[in-house]
């Protein structure tokens, strides 16, 4: 019996259910980036291989809007870069639980976003982890290709994606995600500290640096809830201070 198969199957459900809903409502904004991008002046092929090849939403909005306001192509390839470091970071926390080798790891490599490591974090079991990580991230795969299709061929005719409620898909999910992390002290403080970051930052910083930056918040209050551990101040055995 796999470390998977242990997992009982109404939990299993459970982790898939939240998956697939968070890969439909993220792959529904897609529609917004395929439409945007050829706005932008990207044909339907082009703009269906940064979906497929770049795959990370903030940095094809970034590079797109760039290309689209008239700058140019060295400055749109470094700001999507940049701000697809966090994909990077995500990784690390991914990869501690994952266990993927070869061409698994390298299709992990490829979905590992925001949504599927939001999901994969959130499950206290490894096996819920492994599976929400692994639902979630091929399910945006396959919706946010399909509508940014459906977004592409579209165009224009679609409007503006705020009339949809396409814009808030994403965070709803988001939220919903974040809402179980709040019962705890440490949860409630990275949340109050991100959203301090990110909204005094927001003026004054490129799109997308305050999300990288609000992270730092998760850092701080790991490195402190760390420290309180290590000397039993928060009521856990802390460390043996003998050498």
């Amino acid at each position: 019996m796999t470390v998977d198969e242990a997992l009982p199957e109404s939990r299993r459900k459970e982790v898939v259910r939240q998956g697939v809903s968070v890969g439909v409502a993220t792959g529904l904004y897609g529609v917004s980036f395929g439409a945007l991008s050829v706005a932008s002046g990207l044909s339907v092929l082009q703009t269906q291989a940064l979906s497929l090849l770049m795959f990370t939403g903030g940095s094809q909005f970034a590079l797109v809007g760039i290309i689209g306001a008239g700058g140019s192509g060295t400055s749109a390839i470094a700001t999507a870069s940049l701000l697809g470091i966090r994909n990077g970071l995500y990784a690390l926390q991914v990869s501690q639980f994952l266990k993927a080798h070869g061409p698994k790891r390298m299709l992990a490599a490829h979905i590992t976003i925001d949504e599927s490591t939001a999901v994969g974090i959130g499950q206290e079991e490894p096996a819920a982890q492994r599976i929400g990580f692994w639902v979630t991230g091929l399910a945006v795969l396959a919706g946010w290709n399909l509508m940014t299709f459906v977004g592409a061929l579209a165009g224009n005719a679609l409007g503006d994606p705020k009339t949809w409620g396409l814009d808030a898909a994403a965070a709803g999910a988001f939220c919903a995600l974040l809402w179980p992390r709040l019962a705890t002290g440490d949860g409630r403080a990275a949340a109050v500290l991100a959203a301090f970051i990110a909204l005094l930052t927001i003026p004054l910083v490129p799109a997308g640096i305050p999300v990288i930056l609000a992270a730092v918040a998760a850092v701080i209050v790991g490195c402190m809830a760390h420290g309180r551990h290590e000397r039993g101040e928060d009521g856990l055995p802390g460390a043996d201070p003998t050498p």
